[in-house]
C-alpha cells in the first residue's frame, strides 16, 4: 500500500517543482524525472564531500547520493568504497602506514586502507581527493573532510530550508554482506539514523539503494522508506547470491519474473545505462581486440556504438517499479560516438524513453536538459553568475545553454583548467 502512496506523492512533488509540458516523457508517475547528484556534483568537486553535495543542490539536484560504509566504531560515513586510498590522502599519511593491508571484499582481493580499520576521529583527520585525476581537476584535493551520513542529512535539511524545496537523500549501502561478516551491520545503523531524522515513510524524500538483494529485503522489514534494487552487469551476481549459492544473475533479475520479485520488496530499480541502451564493441580487423574508433589510444565508451534500446523501462513500469539509471557524465570518455561529445544528447535520448530519474556527476547539465524535456526550460536552472561565485570551471557551457534557451547573445568560451 505504501508503495502506491509513494508514487502518488512523488508525482505531486515533482509536478510542483517542474510542471509537465507537452514534451514530457512517459514516466511511471507522469511526473518529470528526478535528478540525483551522483556522489554530489562529483564532476566538479571531490566526490562524497559536503562541498560536492552542496554544489549539486545549488545546481538544482533533487536528491544527493551518499554511499555509506562503516568506521571501526560503527559510524556511517560517505565513501564510494571502504578502501579509501583512491579518494583520500591516507596513503601519504605516515601515521597510518601500518594500516595498509589486503582483504577479500565481495570475493575479490583488495589492497589498501579500509574504513573499518579507522575510528571516526581518525577518518576526520584525512582529506578527500579527486578519484579520476586523469579526467578531472585536482585543484580541490586536500580541502575537504570525509563527512558522516548525519552531516550529509544536516546539509540536505539546511539547504531545504534555505531554498524552499525539499532536498532528498539517496544512500547506498556498500558491501553489506562484507560489513555484516566483520560485525559492522549497515542496515540497523542506517535505519536508526533515518528514523532519528524523520525519514520513516514512503512519502519521505529518501531512497535506499543496494546492489545486493538480501540487504534490501532485510531493510524492507525495518523501514517503510522506498528501496531501489541496483543492477550490475547482466552476467554478474549480487554478492549475497554468491554467498548463499543462489545461481541467479542480474540478467535474471531484469526479466519480467525477476522484476515482479523485486516489486515485492522495492519500489524501484537502478540499472546501468547499458541495460537500457546497450553498446557494441567494434572489431573490424578481426584481431580479437576492440577498435579505437576515436584514435585517442584508449578504449572507452566513445569507441562503442549504441544498439537499439531494450524494453527494460517499459517492463519495470509494468511491474510498478520506478527506473533510476546510472551514471551520466559529461566527459567524452563516457559518451558513445553517436553523441559527438555532446552530453545533452545522451540525457535527451534516455529521458524520452520514460526514465524516472538519473544519477549524474554533472547535475547542472542534467537539470537543464530535464527541464527542457519536461517543457519548462527556465525552472531551477542556476544563474551563471551564482555558479561562477562557486568556482565552477566550465562556465562557458552554462552560458551557452542559457543562450540557446533564452536567445541571448553567445559569449566567448572560457577555457577550463
Amino acid at each position: 500500500m505504501f508503495r502506491s502512496l509513494k508514487l502518488v506523492l512523488l508525482a505531486t512533488a515533482a509536478l510542483a517543482l517542474v510542471p509537465v509540458g507537452e514534451a514530457a516523457a512517459a514516466t511511471l508517475t507522469g511526473a518529470p524525472p528526478i535528478v540525483i547528484g551522483h556522489r554530489g556534483a562529483s564532476g566538479y568537486r571531490p566526490e562524497h564531500t559536503l562541498a560536492a553535495y552542496e554544489l549539486a543542490i545549488d545546481m538544482g539536484a533533487d536528491y544527493i547520493e551518499p554511499d555509506v560504509v562503516s568506521t571501526k566504531d560503527g559510524v556511517l560515513i560517505a565513501r564510494h568504497e571502504n578502501e579509501i586510498s583512491g579518494t583520500t590522502d591516507v596513503s601519504s599519511r605516515p601515521e597510518f602506514a601500518d594500516r595498509y593491508t589486503t582483504k577479500i571484499i565481495d570475493g575479490a582481493e583488495v589492497e589498501g586502507w579500509f574504513t573499518e580499520d579507522f575510528t571516526l576521529a581518525e577518518i576526520k583527520t584525512l582529506r578527500a581527493k579527486e578519484r579520476l585525476p586523469q579526467l578531472r581537476s585536482t585543484a580541490y584535493d586536500g580541502l575537504y573532510e570525509v563527512p558522516t551520513l548525519q552531516e550529509v542529512i544536516d546539509l540536505a535539511k539546511r539547504k531545504s530550508a534555505e531554498t524552499g524545496r525539499t532536498i532528498g537523500i539517496y544512500p547506498e549501502t556498500k558491501h553489506p554482506t562484507y560489513f555484516n561478516s566483520v560485525g559492522l551491520s549497515l542496515e540497523e545503523p542506517l535505519v536508526e539514523i533515518l528514523t532519528a531524522n524523520g525519514y520513516t515513510d514512503a512519502d519521505d524524500a529518501v531512497f535506499i539503494q543496494s546492489f545486493e538483494v538480501a540487504n534490501l529485503q532485510r531493510l524492507n522489514t525495518l523501514t517503510n522508506v522506498s528501496l531501489v534494487q541496483l543492477f550490475g552487469g547482466s552476467g554478474s551476481q549480487p554478492y549475497d547470491f554468491v554467498v548463499s549459492g543462489d545461481s541467479r544473475t542480474y540478467g535474471d533479475l531484469v526479466t519480467s519474473t525477476g522484476l515482479a520479485g523485486i516489486a515485492e520488496y522495492a519500489q524501484g530499480i537502478g540499472p546501468s545505462k547499458g541495460l537500457i541502451i546497450p553498446s557494441a564493441t567494434v572489431d573490424r580487423d578481426g584481431d580479437g581486440k576492440a577498435d579505437d574508433l576515436n584514435g585517442d589510444g584508449v578504449i572507452s565508451d566513445a569507441d562503442r556504438p549504441l544498439k537499439e534500446p531494450t524494453t527494460l523501462i517499459d517492463d519495470a513500469h509494468a511491474a510498478g517499479l520506478l527506473v533510476h539509471a546510472y551514471t551520466f557524465r559529461n566527459e567524452d570518455f563516457f559518451l558513445a560516438p553517436e553523441y559527438n561529445g555532446n552530453p545533452e544528447l545522451e540525457y535527451e535520448k534516455f529521458l524520452k524513453l520514460g526514465l524516472d530519474g538519473l544519477f549524474s556527476d554533472f547535475p547542472d547539465t542534467a537539470v537543464a536538459v530535464r527541464n527542457r524535456v519536461a517543457g519548462n526550460p527556465n525552472q531551477a536552472v542556476p544563474e551563471p553568475s551564482s555558479l561562477a561565485i562557486l568556482g565552477i570551471l566550465p562556465l562557458a557551457e552554462i552560458l551557452r545553454r542559457r543562450q540557446n534557451q533564452g536567445g541571448k547573445k553567445a559569449k566567448k568560451a572560457i577555457a577550463s583548467s
